[in-house]
């Protein structure tokens, strides 16, 4: 339970933010893109808004274009968890350019790179991402038996894809692998089941993420990143983005942020204080995904669960 001095401040919004706006329609309306960390993040936000602010919260499903550009037009209010670098395009436009949005400065830090069972990893030696362009190494992922190996490069529209196909070329591996490219959840299951079993599996990864809750993974050492070394063209800029496109070093790590709608600062500006002051620490994210992902958790009845058993992160956003 709240405290009770917590308690009083929060009432005491509530009721000026009710002397302010009384909407027919929700108030507010989060964006949940499509992978279950930042579904669990936006339910857990709905249930402290409505909780404690006494407005009604509506989620709404979306890709990250969508959700920035309906931020700007003020039909959603918050993207839960914003990967940067991956979406530095659309933070650009939208919170350096527009002005339209607004980001937490209290960022998740997170890791991405490719990722190998680390049982797989010390049985066949595989440590370096030069080994993907070992084919003796590599053969162990050919799957299909045509004679080319196969690796997982993340989702289609992830902006992370994007960058790994680069990735993929400047180190070289292009030439030795074949590039997949099919949905995160089919993906999480091939490794599931690879661990399992004991048998090869290589892809994309990224931490926070609830395979590092749920497996033994080895993340593939690279040369330090080293930003002359990256110049990311997007396919939508140019279309010889490939070709002219280079990432030969490592991902300079990545970090998680919370995005909102700017006019929230003039509906709800106790709403967004509370966004201002959100931080989620990175193992939670991970054990949202595994809840959702692996204990098929009601995401509802989690967020609720997550809220009454973690009431000092919680007080930290209200009471900053």
């Amino acid at each position: 339970m709240l405290r009770t001095t917590a308690r009083a401040a929060l009432a005491a919004s509530a009721m000026s933010l009710a002397s302010v706006s009384v909407a027919s329609a929700a108030d507010l309306v989060l964006g949940v893109p499509n992978w279950p960390a930042a579904n669990a993040t936006a339910n857990i936000l709905k249930v402290v808004i409505e909780d404690n602010f006494g407005l009604e919260v509506e989620l709404q499903n979306g890709t990250n274009p969508i959700i920035f550009e309906a931020m700007d037009a003020g039909s959603m209010h918050l993207h839960p968890e914003v990967w940067m670098p991956n979406q530095q395009n659309l933070h650009d436009q939208y919170v350096q350019e527009k002005a339209s949005v607004v980001m937490n400065t209290n960022p998740v830090q997170a890791v991405q790179g490719m990722c190998v069972p680390t049982a797989i990893a010390e049985e066949y030696d595989i440590r370096s991402i030069e080994d993907l362009t070992d084919p003796e190494k590599m053969a162990i992922f050919d799957k299909d038996g045509d004679g080319t190996p196969e690796v997982w490069i993340g989702a289609p529209g992830w902006a992370s894809t994007v960058i790994e196909r680069i990735r993929a070329k400047s180190y070289g591996y292009d030439q030795t692998m074949d590039l997949q490219e099919y949905d995160g959840t089919v993906a999480w299951g091939d490794l599931g089941s690879a661990v399992a079993a004991n048998e090869p599996w290589i892809g994309f990864c990224y931490d926070p993420h609830f395979i590092f809750v749920a497996y033994d993974l080895t993340i593939l050492e690279e040369p330090p990143h080293d930003p002359a070394t990256w110049t990311i063209i997007q396919p939508t800029d140019d279309p010889a983005w490939l070709e002219k496109s280079e990432a030969s070093t490592a991902w300079n790590g990545a970090t998680l942020h919370l995005h909102y709608a700017a006019s929230v600062r003039e509906d709800f500006p106790e709403v967004a204080a509370m966004f201002d002051a959100y931080q989620m620490p990175s193992e939670a994210l991970s054990a949202f995904g595994y809840a959702l992902s692996v204990e098929d958790r009601d995401v509802e009845e989690y967020a609720r669960e997550w809220v009454a058993e973690n009431e000092e992160i919680v007080l930290g956003w209200l009471t900053n």
